[in-house]
């Protein structure tokens, strides 16, 4: 698929998680819950590892989302986007197959690629 390709997903909503078996349920004693993704599953797996890697260095939300972010961009290109939080809403376009949506305990994490 191109790269150019759009989709647009509302994190709020809940569709199917994946079924690879190669993603944790939990993870280093964190709870893994993927709500929703447009990902390969060996990416998926890398923005978990990414995202407590991110957890154990950083206290603040925002540093979580600025680590993942930059990591991601640093391995697979711009421009990435990243929200962590408790209690958010969004509505985003992303690009075809770069999108994931996961908790990790009770922090959730919107990770996609658009622009």
């Amino acid at each position: 698929m191109s790269t150019g390709s759009n989709n647009t997903t509302s994190a709020g909503a809940i569709a199917p998680p994946s079924t690879s078996s190669a993603l944790p349920e939990v993870a280093n004693g964190k709870k893994v819950v993927i709500k929703s993704a447009d990902m390969d599953p060996d990416v998926q797996n890398e923005a978990i590892h990414v995202a407590i890697h991110a957890f154990e260095k950083f206290n603040v939300e925002k540093d979580v989302a600025e680590d993942i972010k930059k990591q991601f961009d640093k391995k697979y290109g711009p421009t990435w986007h990243c929200i962590v939080g408790k209690n958010f809403g969004s509505y985003v376009t992303h690009e075809t197959n770069h999108f994931v949506y996961f908790y990790l305990d009770s922090k959730a994490i919107l990770l996609f690629k658009s622009g």
